[in-house]
Parts: structure tokens; C-alpha cells; sequence
């Protein structure tokens, strides 16, 4: 009867290969456990999408001009409006889809801009995210009055969507029969003082 030699060293390797790889895995477990605990402790990402409110200093803007602050990712047009062009807003009433923000107004504008034709605090400062309604687009400015290229020839100025050719007032009202379905949204912002705009807090924070 022949002797069986057994290699101790053969199956000391083998433990320890079958040792290394379970406490792999263990680990590996144990990482991915992990992970939704300690995700739970960042930031979620409703919080990072609201965004801090925004500090826009108007004292250079001049009657005529535009400003662009970022708020949420998203361009806020601040417009400060000559006498002439608030004047021009009154005209327009039955050219527009919406004229009194009625259709979405909790979407549209807090709920303590007027719904006039400004649509804003002080009549003189439009504020609006300058995002097309329809899909997404930045319409371009167009604050000139009078015919020009993909506008009518009583035109009295506004924004121009070159997508798909949305037209807004400069109170940015949307015109009738156009691909946008809404006015351009009015942010939340405050007077902190004649010259200071605080985009992205309510009335009352």
C-alpha cells in the first residue's frame, strides 16, 4: 500500500487565496452599503438645483439696456424700459395670448408682481428668465420698434426666439399664434434698495 504525501504548504495557499478572496468580497460589500449612507449625508439634489438668491446691482443700467445675472443656471434678464416703450405695452393687449398672465400665474410671477402690462414691481425694471417658453431657447433681443427681419411692421419691440420664431413684449408677453405656450417666467426678486435687486428670494424672506 503506497503512501499519499499531502503538500501542507498546497493547502496553507489555498486557504489563504480562499481568505484573501472572501474578505474581498466582504469589502466590496460592505463599500457598496456604504455608499446610500454616506450619499445620504450630501446635499440632495433639489436643494443644489434651488440655488442661493443672487445679488444685481442696477445703479449703471440705463433706460434702453439689458443686464444678465445667473440664477439657478438660468439667464434673468433684467430690462430697464424707456417711457416710450412702457407706453408702447399698453397698445398691444389684443396681439397677445396672455396679456394679464392669467393662464399660469403661480408658474409665471410670484404673486405679488402686477398683472399689468409691466408685469413687474417697478414698472420701469422688467425681470424675466430668459428662456423660451415653447423649448427652451434663449430668444435674442429685438428692442428696436419699427419692420425688420421676422417681424411685423408695427413691431414696438421685445425678444425674438430664432428656433422656431416666438415673439415677446418687453414685458415678455408671448404673441398670439406662436409655438410658446406661456409668457417668460418672472423670478422672484426683491428691492433691497433703489439699486439693488435680490433674484431668487420672496417678498418676504
Amino acid at each position: 500500500m503506497s503512501d499519499t504525501f499531502v503538500d501542507s504548504t498546497a493547502i496553507d495557499a489555498s486557504k489563504r487565496t480562499w481568505l484573501i478572496a472572501s474578505s474581498c468580497a466582504g469589502a466590496i460589500g460592505g463599500i457598496a452599503a456604504a455608499v446610500p449612507f454616506v450619499k445620504s449625508f450630501s446635499p440632495s439634489e433639489r436643494a443644489l438645483a434651488a440655488g442661493a438668491a443672487v445679488e444685481a446691482d442696477i445703479s449703471a443700467l440705463k433706460p434702453g439696456e439689458k443686464m444678465t445675472v445667473e440664477w439657478r443656471g438660468k439667464p434673468v434678464w433684467i430690462v430697464r424700459r424707456t417711457p416710450e416703450q412702457l407706453a408702447a405695452l399698453k397698445t398691444l393687449d389684443a396681439q397677445l395670448a396672455d396679456p394679464k398672465s392669467e393662464r399660469k400665474p403661480a408658474e409665471q410671477a410670484p404673486d405679488y408682481i402686477k398683472r399689468d402690462e409691466t408685469r413687474s414691481i417697478k414698472p420701469e425694471y422688467l425681470v424675466v428668465v430668459g428662456i423660451c417658453t415653447h423649448l427652451g431657447c434663449s430668444p435674442g433681443d429685438k428692442f428696436e420698434a419699427g419692420p425688420q427681419s421676422s417681424l411685423p411692421d408695427d413691431w414696438k419691440g421685445g425678444f425674438l426666439c430664432p428656433c422656431h420664431g416666438s415673439m415677446f413684449d418687453l414685458a415678455g408677453r408671448v404673441f398670439k399664434n406662436k409655438p410658446a405656450p406661456d409668457n417668460l417666467e418672472v423670478p422672484p426678486h426683491v428691492y433691497m434698495t433703489d439699486t439693488t435687486l435680490l433674484i431668487g428670494a420672496d417678498k418676504k424672506a
